[in-house]
C-alpha cells in the first residue's frame, strides 16, 4: 500500500512540476513578445528631400494665382483642377492635387473639411523641406511661414509689410481644418460666389494681427468674396495645395 501511495503522490507532483514549467515558459515568451514590440520606434520624417528620385519632391505650395474671379474658385473640383494645372506646369503633375478648402453644409450636402482631402502627409514645399510630417503636426507645430510657404514656382509671397500684401489664404476652414458650422457664410457659398458671402482666411507668413503668431488657415474672415474685396484685405485669392498622395 505504501508502495502504491508513494507512486501516486510522485505522478502528481511530477505532474504539477511540468504544468508550472510550461506556465513558465508561456508567461516568458509572451513577455519577450510584449517587450520586442514595445521597443519599435517609428521611422523618423526626413527634414529635407533630396532633387531627381522617382516622384516629384514638391508636395505642398501656394497658388501662384487664384481663379481671378475672387472667391469663385468653380467649387472644390475646379479648384483642385488649379492646383493639378499649376503643378503639371512645374512637372509635378504625377501627384494628386488637392485644394486646402472646406466647405460647408448645404442643399442637403454635408460639410467638408479641408484636412479630410489631403491624405496623411509627409508635405514638402518645392525645395524638398518639410512642412509638416503628418495631420497632427500640420495642424499643431508645423514649418509653414513666409520663408517655406512658396508657389509651386518656389517664390515666395508678400506678406505684411510688402506692396501689395498678399497673406491672406483662403481655407474656409477652423485653425483644426474643419468646416465652420452655422448659417454665417466662410467659404464663398463653397467657392462658388465672387459677389455674396466672405471666406476665411490664414496667413501665410504668420504675421499681422498682433503681436502674437497668426494662424496659418484661420486667421479672419474676408469683408466680402469679389476679387476686389480680397485686395482690399491683403489677399489675392491664393490657397494652399497638397499632394494627397
Amino acid at each position: 500500500m505504501k508502495s502504491i501511495a508513494s507512486a501516486v503522490a510522485f505522478l502528481i507532483i511530477a505532474t504539477g512540476c511540468s504544468q508550472d514549467d510550461s506556465v513558465s515558459v508561456s508567461v516568458s515568451d509572451t513577455n519577450t513578445t510584449l517587450s520586442s514590440t514595445s521597443e519599435e520606434v517609428p521611422e523618423k520624417v526626413p527634414e529635407t528631400l533630396t532633387m531627381g528620385g522617382e516622384r516629384s519632391v514638391m508636395s505642398f505650395f501656394i497658388s501662384s494665382r487664384g481663379s481671378g474671379d475672387g472667391g469663385n474658385l468653380g467649387g472644390l473640383a475646379g479648384a483642385d483642377a488649379h492646383c493639378q494645372a499649376l503643378a503639371e506646369a512645374e512637372y509635378a503633375g504625377d501627384r494628386e492635387w488637392r485644394a486646402y478648402l472646406s466647405t460647408m453644409a448645404s442643399d442637403g450636402q454635408p460639410a467638408i473639411n479641408a484636412r479630410d482631402r489631403i491624405g496623411q502627409g509627409p508635405w514638402y514645399n518645392g525645395e524638398g523641406m518639410l512642412i509638416a510630417a503628418n495631420l497632427e503636426a500640420l495642424h499643431g507645430d508645423n514649418a509653414i511661414n513666409k520663408e517655406t510657404a512658396v508657389t509651386e514656382r518656389i517664390n515666395s509671397i508678400n506678406g505684411a509689410g510688402d506692396s501689395p500684401n498678399r497673406h491672406d489664404i483662403l481655407t474656409g476652414s477652423t485653425i483644426e481644418g474643419r468646416a465652420f458650422s452655422g448659417a454665417e457664410d466662410r467659404t464663398c457659398n463653397n467657392w462658388t460666389s465672387s459677389e455674396n458671402g466672405s471666406a476665411q482666411v490664414g496667413h501665410h507668413d504668420r504675421r499681422g494681427r498682433g503681436s502674437s503668431i497668426n494662424s496659418w488657415n484661420s486667421e479672419h474672415a474676408t469683408q466680402g468674396c469679389s476679387q476686389e474685396d480680397f485686395l482690399a484685405t491683403g489677399g489675392d485669392g491664393l490657397f494652399y495645395c497638397f499632394a494627397a498622395d
